[in-house]
């Protein structure tokens, strides 16, 4: 499992864990009964506190991400993932009403704003 983690983001440590374990299991990456890696080797791994990675792991847990065992581990957890990726939908609609609000308070307009997305998406901005 590749985690990278950047304390140069504003995001915190455990959240930058959640969102990209997150990704793994949405994608396809982590399937479901997959083991993690205990909370003590990603801690090490990662060269941060294990407290922040039971953080990242109870809210995985409490999420449904994950299942933990006492004992045995933790584990991918099996999820419907049309409601994670429906979950996934609402954020990206309110994160583009947001940017549909502020384009027009800038004057932007709906031509303007596609292919401002569209270099975005293609990783030219």
């Amino acid at each position: 499992m590749n985690i990278l983690i950047s304390n140069s983001s504003g995001q915190p440590i455990y959240r930058q864990i959640v969102d990209q374990m997150k990704n793994l299991v949405i994608s396809g990456e982590l399937q479901e009964g997959d083991a993690l890696p205990s909370m003590r080797l990603l801690a090490r791994e990662l060269r941060i506190s294990v407290i922040t990675t039971k953080r990242a792991y109870e809210e995985l847990e409490r999420e449904g991400f994950i299942i933990s065992i006492t004992g045995k581990g933790s584990f991918v957890a099996g999820k419907n993932l049309d409601l994670i990726r429906e979950q996934r939908y609402r954020e990206i609609e309110n994160h583009m009403q947001s940017i549909v609000d502020k384009a027009a308070a800038c004057g932007l307009s709906l031509q303007e704003l596609i292919e401002m997305l569209s270099l975005f998406y293609k990783g030219e901005l």
